[in-house]
Formats: C-alpha cells, structure tokens, sequence
C-alpha cells in the first residue's frame, strides 16, 4: 500500500533527516521531496486530471501536474520518470525547469518541477486519476471557476507563467 512506502524527510536545506512511512509524513506534516510535470501535447495544450477519492491529499481535486512523492532514496529525476510512466502509461523526455518549495496546511514539500511533451495517448492509472484531458489556457481558466484544482500544483503554474516558460 502507498501508506506503506517509505519516504525521506528533509530539513530546510533539503537533506535527509530521517525515513518514515508515506503514512507517517502525512500525519506529522512531515517535509519531504516531489515532483511536478507540467505535461503538454504538441499544439501547447495542457494535460489537467481529476485525482481519485481515495488520494490522501486533495481526493477528487483536479489538479495541473503529474508527479508526486519521492520513495526514500529516489532522485528528482527517477522520481519524475517512475511518475510519468505509473500514473500516464508513458515515458517521454523530461525537461527539467525550476526547483520549488510548498506548504499549506497539509503538506511541507520541496521539489522539482518538470516539463514533458506527449500527444498520448495515455493508460491513466486506475488508483490515481480518475480522468484527464488538454486544455487551452482558455479553457483552463474557465475550469478553474467551477471545479477544485490542488493549490500546490496551481502554485507550480503560476511560477511556471511567472518565469514565462514556454511548452
């Protein structure tokens, strides 16, 4: 089981300090390292998914970003690849773009964002997303007015924007 898996915690400066299980960070707000890909198709369109239910933070959200928590151990870019193939079915060449710091309520995350391109399609991981489409910027925005998106990964977009990167 995912709760089960054990993961690394880090200090500020982003070093191991310890090793628990995934369910033992999420109950003491533990800090520890993800990844975040911002998945485009070709004609520049954003890859967006409905988490499933039973994710343990933001169940049923939508969210921007594929990725998720490195395994003890892992590297962003193992991480980063071992995500993109479980949860889309896929391997593509990942661009690495900025690092990237979170927390909110729920979670302490420092991290790696990435940028991928593929047309799909996908073979979306049953446990995880429960759909996934593209989206133009247009249509994202209008999204974002009536459906929950993960704070975190819309924090990515927007530093992403910020930075004026391109798909």
């Amino acid at each position: 089981m995912a709760s089960d898996e054990f993961v690394d915690v880090i200090d500020d400066e982003g070093r191991t300090v310890g090793i628990v299980t995934r369910r033992e960070m999420r109950e003491g707000r533990l800090p520890h390292r993800c990844t975040y890909i911002l998945v485009f198709d070709s004609s520049g369109r954003l890859f967006i998914h409905q988490r499933t239910a039973t994710k343990d933070v933001f169940p049923s959200y939508w969210d921007v970003a594929v990725g998720g928590v490195l395994a003890a151990g892992e590297t962003f870019a193992q991480g980063a690849c071992r995500e993109l193939r479980e949860e889309l079915g896929v391997d593509a060449p990942l661009a690495e773009c900025f690092p990237f710091r979170y927390a909110d309520d729920r979670t302490i995350v420092q991290a790696q964002v990435y940028r991928a391109c593929h047309d799909g399609p996908f073979d979306l991981q049953a446990e995880e997303i429960v759909q996934g489409e593209f989206v133009t910027r247009e249509e994202l925005a209008l999204r974002l007015e009536h459906v929950p998106f993960c704070p975190d990964g819309l924090a990515v977009l927007h530093a992403w924007r910020a930075a004026e990167l391109q798909p």
